[in-house]
């Protein structure tokens, strides 16, 4: 046994003291004993399955200057997340299996953390799908626009999700229907405006397409970023093969709350009213939703800095999802099986990989975390290129130690791991 972890850990759904063996990077037994060749006891603190992030912008390649994946990946690492997966809408964009494969390369030569790719379904490409399914993790389909989206048209959905059920592989969607979002574009001067040019029936025509559709195929379909109360209504009694996940910045904020500067907080789908926050953050905690996830999104702070409606959409949280989730478990505002689930059950069942749980045979990927030791989120202390993030000021809890596949990636909350050490998980 090469190491053995001693502490408080999350197994069963329940804290409890055991010692965790690993050997060779994966969990070969839990017991109340255990001796490896290297052992650390942590007295007064938690130990947690590390989180996982199934939707992450990296910017690399082509935007590098915003982002890429040794800046993105050392962010995870310190927010407690020991896998990514990034969208598509790169430059160039992900769409094909050269793509594909060169993203796979040159992520696995900057990538602190193990990582996974998604490939994207245009118009264009849908009869590549078999092909694209060797290589990729799973697919992202755009049904509304968004920074270098791909053009895709809601009438060949039916043959994509026949094809993409024939792979296994999910497929996430950006449920904003195109059509209803050109009914109501104009010039935005806030943030109201903003939700008021993309509103919620576009999520909510975007929602009933994909529900029509998805009915007659065994496709797993993920619903992502979902931001409103008439979308949560209408996945309400979905079946088993349609899941959905939320934001940090949709449960957190709305767009009549007093952000400022508000271009900083600009994003698809928008930030709704605090009708729809509270509604999300309810199903969040009642198990109506699957996953959190950050849609981290970075654009620089000269890139923001413009007049609104010229801004970006986006905002970066790939570090500060999970310690923001923590200091709510340590309130009580949500449960740690709850959060456990969110963040690290159902990502890894979604995408399938053998991560997510304190279990043998799973990777040894964990988080060591003082819950007495919270802090305000400073941009300063925080690692992703853009230099910034929307939740300043706010209260979280950082993981003090980071374990991935057995190895100590973060100690004390200084980085030891070394680029391309993270793994592709396809």
């Amino acid at each position: 046994m090469d190491l053995t972890i001693e502490g408080k850990a999350y197994i069963n759904e329940n804290f409890e003291d055991f010692c965790i063996g690993i050997t060779d990077g994966k969990i070969s037994d839990i017991k109340k004993i255990l001796k490896g060749d290297e052992h650390y006891k942590f007295r007064g603190k938690i130990i947690l399955p590390a989180g996982i992030d199934i939707h992450v912008h990296f910017r690399d390649p082509g935007l590098t200057h915003k982002e890429d994946f040794s800046t993105g990946t050392m962010a995870a690492a310190h927010g407690g997340v020991s896998c990514v997966f990034d969208m598509p809408n790169t430059i160039p964009q992900t769409t094909t299996l050269q793509t594909v494969s060169d993203k796979i390369i040159s992520a696995g030569k900057k990538a602190y953390v193990d990582f996974g790719i998604y490939a994207g379904i245009a118009d264009n490409n849908i009869k590549n799908i078999e092909e694209l399914a060797k290589k990729c993790c799973g697919f992202k389909i755009y049904l509304g626009s968004t920074t270098n989206s791909l053009q895709f048209s809601s009438k060949n959905l039916k043959e994509t999700f026949d094809r993409i059920g024939s792979t296994n592989k999910p497929v996430l969607i950006h449920a904003e229907d195109n059509n209803c979002l050109a009914k109501f574009e104009l010039k935005e001067n806030n943030l109201v405006d903003h939700m008021n040019s993309r509103p919620a029936e576009c999520e909510e025509a975007s929602i009933k397409n994909i529900l029509k559709t998805i009915r007659d195929t065994g496709t797993k379909v993920h619903i992502c970023h979902l931001s409103s109360i008439e979308g949560l209504e209408l996945l309400r009694k979905r079946s088993k093969n349609i899941s959905c996940g939320v934001t940090p910045h949709h449960l957190l904020f709305t767009a009549q709350d007093d952000l400022k500067p508000q271009p900083h907080y600009k994003v698809n789908p928008p930030l709704r009213s605090n009708f729809d926050r509270e509604a999300l953050f309810g199903g969040l905690k009642n198990g109506l939703i699957d996953t959190l996830e950050s849609d981290h999104a970075p654009h620089t702070l000269k890139e923001k800095d413009k007049e609104f409606n010229n801004a970006p959409s986006g905002l970066p949280g790939v570090e500060t999802m999970l310690p923001l989730f923590l200091y709510m478990a340590k309130k009580e505002t949500l449960s740690f099986q709850r959060l456990v689930s969110l963040l690290c059950k159902k990502p890894a069942d979604l995408l399938n990989i053998p991560k997510g749980r304190i279990e043998v045979g799973k990777d040894a990927d964990f988080i060591v975390v003082d819950l007495k030791k919270d802090c305000k989120i400073k941009s300063e202390d925080l690692h992703s290129k853009c230099g910034w993030t929307p939740f300043e000021g706010r209260p979280a809890i950082f993981p003090e130690y980071v374990f991935v596949r057995g190895e100590k990636l973060i100690e004390d909350h200084e980085m030891l791991g070394i680029q391309g050490f993270g793994r592709f998980v396809g």
